[in-house]
């Protein structure tokens, strides 16, 4: 049965192995030889590559046969020898995957483009098929053609895979400069599943005549049922007519050619031109000479940090290209997928159909001060207040009573905010509550508890007088400094509205009454500088569906982005408070900018820090935080200002209180 490669990559996150080429390299294989012979004749070596990725946690192995067609291996005298090759590369990463009994492997066949420019196209295409029959013999389980650095190279090895029957992957190479986004739409547009969902500003870049096969479009919008959708046409050209009847890939991918930051950049375009599953390979970074050998500098913790950033631009595949190790697939297959867990799963809250029926929920304004806030439109300020690392509270109720003092409204709690073990959130606002005597906003989120503790945790808030939430999916334990935690997500932000809901309702999980039923004002957060613009809006629609009574925000640096965010959801009329962090210093900035997922610090604020003599830079970051709230004052509910490393002075000089 043909492997269904596409549902694979849309069910689960895969992680793909790292370099072979440069493993090799490293370990005394040096560039006069054919990399691919080393199958026949240093067959362990491979092995021991490949190995080593499956012990690093790879759900995918690609085969050591990049350069193995005929065209190429003629150079090397090898010619006669490439289904030898092909065969050997398949059958060796073969009994690594399967060798592994803990979890299902599959292996890739690895088939690079074909760069001498000798011989026809046929015979060019003839190579790659004859490659690919070889490899399937030796039994990989898909085909992937790597490093392609044109359309026209995608087109030979789709056109390679005629009568075929397996599934096979398109993976392009980025430039390193150049226009990226015109790059990537003009290689990866052409084979998206669905070519009309291109929109006709990318044609100027394809070089398309619109008019050229309006009867190819009129044919294809009939018989794909696409009717009234002409604000979009097919990807065809007199240049670059569609192939009707070639092989479609399963999935496109991106590898090699870039570093991670290009990476990323690249794959913001081409989630936007291609509906197929999109696999990540970047290189780990730029090659630096040291000692006569090409090494590359990028640590596994760096690539991890872009990694998790495809992951939230929806990338179905993971992996490395040249320069990665085992120790970057490893730092990948134990921090990836908990991350990807956390991003994708979101199960339904479903309570038993025979249980007892929902209550009316008591109104927003009786539930709390916040509450009564929000429902009669009057302006909040809530200041963030991090937990302490220890079980001492004195400091953070001297800083929450000097809150109150200052005519704060409510104390933000965080609850393990990057990952980082704190004294309870729901500990922490109590006792600010009870000794304070200031309402306390406590963040509940679903990385550390399942679904039994998480309705346990919301039940013991209620009898604590707790009645503020914001529900979180959490950050992925491998921000923080127990990388070694397990995530357990057993629902995301989504599914705690639903759950804290249901028990405002009366009801649990199971079905049982609650009485009384709790009173929580329940928020979530909200990202508007998320790189995959249109799944944050589409999820923060989900979450006010769910029920939530307000939205707080990532920090907003620049208004204009949060202002495009609320003209998304503005017909969902539900209040805003606009997160704000006064920066303290150029270096917090830089931080900010690289470390914090969410957060954008335009250049325009980084010149400004970075201007400012070190006397002057705190002052500075206040006064962009104050121009902040006065630029989105007359659009939001009010804000949450953050007390950068507990100094809650700085935030009252942001509120001027």
């Amino acid at each position: 049965m043909t492997l269904n490669l596409s549902q694979i990559l849309q069910e689960r996150l895969l992680v793909f192995d790292g370099a072979m080429g440069t493993e090799l390299y490293a370990r005394h294989v040096f560039t006069n030889r054919s990399y691919d012979e080393v199958c026949l004749s240093t067959p362990k070596l491979v092995s021991a590559i490949h190995e080593d990725y499956v012990k690093a946690g790879a759900d995918v192995l690609t085969t050591n046969s990049f350069g193995a067609n005929a065209i190429s291996l003629k150079q090397f005298g090898l010619m006669d020898k490439a289904k030898q090759i092909n065969l050997a590369a398949a059958q060796l990463a073969r009994a690594a995957a399967d060798g592994c009994k803990d979890r299902k492997i599959l292996v890739a066949g690895s088939i690079g483009p074909i760069f001498t420019l000798t011989g026809t196209r046929e015979t060019r295409i003839q190579a790659l098929a004859d490659q690919a029959k070889a490899l399937l013999e030796g039994g990989v389980d898909f085909i992937i053609f790597e490093t392609l650095p044109s359309r026209d190279t995608a087109m030979e090895a789709s056109m390679a895979m005629q009568g075929i029957d397996a599934p096979f992957v398109l993976s392009f190479s980025i430039p390193e400069e150049g226009d990226l986004a015109a790059v990537v739409r003009q290689r990866l547009a052409w084979w998206s599943l669905n070519p009309f969902q291109v929109p006709k500003a990318f044609l100027r870049d394809l070089g398309v005549n619109e008019t050229a096969h309006s009867d190819y479009v009129r044919k294809h919008l009939h018989q794909n049922d696409q009717k009234g959708q002409e604000d979009v046409t097919d990807l065809g050209n007199t240049t670059h007519p569609p192939f009707e009847g070639l092989p479609q890939p399963a999935a496109l991918g991106l590898n090699c050619g870039t570093g991670p930051d290009t990476m990323l950049t690249a794959l913001e375009h081409a989630v936007k031109v291609t509906s197929l599953p999109l696999i990540v390979q970047p290189n780990a970074g730029v090659p630096r000479m040291r000692d006569g050998r090409q090494l590359y500098l990028c640590s596994p913790e760096y690539l991890f940090t872009y990694a998790q950033r495809y992951i939230s631009l929806g990338a179905r595949a993971i992996g490395g290209c040249c320069g990665t190790t085992p120790a970057h697939i490893a730092e990948l297959a134990r921090a990836l997928k908990p991350f990807a867990k956390a991003l994708h799963n979101a199960p339904v809250i479903q309570v038993k159909e025979d249980g007892a029926a929902m209550v009316p929920e008591k109104p927003l304004a009786e539930r709390s001060k916040l509450g009564y806030k929000l429902a009669n439109h009057q302006w909040i300020t809530t200041v963030e207040l991090t937990p302490p690392n220890s079980w001492q509270t004195d400091k953070v109720i001297e800083k929450a009573i000097l809150c109150r003092e200052h005519d704060i409204d409510t104390l933000n709690i965080p609850d393990g905010p990057r990952a980082s073990p704190r004294l309870s959130a729901l500990v922490t606002g109590m006792l600010v509550q009870q000794q304070a005597g200031i309402e306390a906003v406590v963040h509940i989120c679903g990385r550390d508890r399942n679904m039994i503790a998480l309705q346990s945790d919301m039940l013991g808030a209620a009898a604590c007088g707790l009645r503020n939430f914001l529900l979180i999916t959490g950050d992925p334990p491998k921000l923080g400094n127990y990388s070694f935690a397990s995530g357990v997500f057993d629902t995301d932000s989504i599914g705690l509205v639903r759950l804290q809901k249901h028990l405002n309702g009366g009801i649990d999980l199971g079905g049982q009454p609650v009485k009384p039923a709790t009173e929580a004002v329940v928020g979530v957060g909200a990202d508007p500088n998320a790189l995959d613009f249109d799944r944050e809006v589409s999820r923060t629609r989900e979450k006010v569906a769910a029920g939530a009574d307000y939205i707080t925000t990532q920090p907003v640096f620049d208004p204009q982005a949060l202002f495009r965010f609320m003209d998304a959801i503005s017909d969902l009329n539900i209040p805003v408070l606009a997160g704000i962090w006064p920066l303290v210093s150029y270096r917090n900035a830089e931080f900010m900018r690289n470390e914090v997922p969410g957060v954008v610090v335009p250049d325009a604020i980084m010149k400004r820090m970075a201007e400012a003599s070190n006397d002057e830079q705190l002052a500075t970051g206040v006064k962009i935080a104050q121009e902040a709230i006065e630029a989105v004052r007359s659009r939001v509910a009010g804000v949450q200002v953050s007390a950068p490393f507990g100094r809650v002075q700085v935030a009252f000089d942001v509120l001027q209180k």
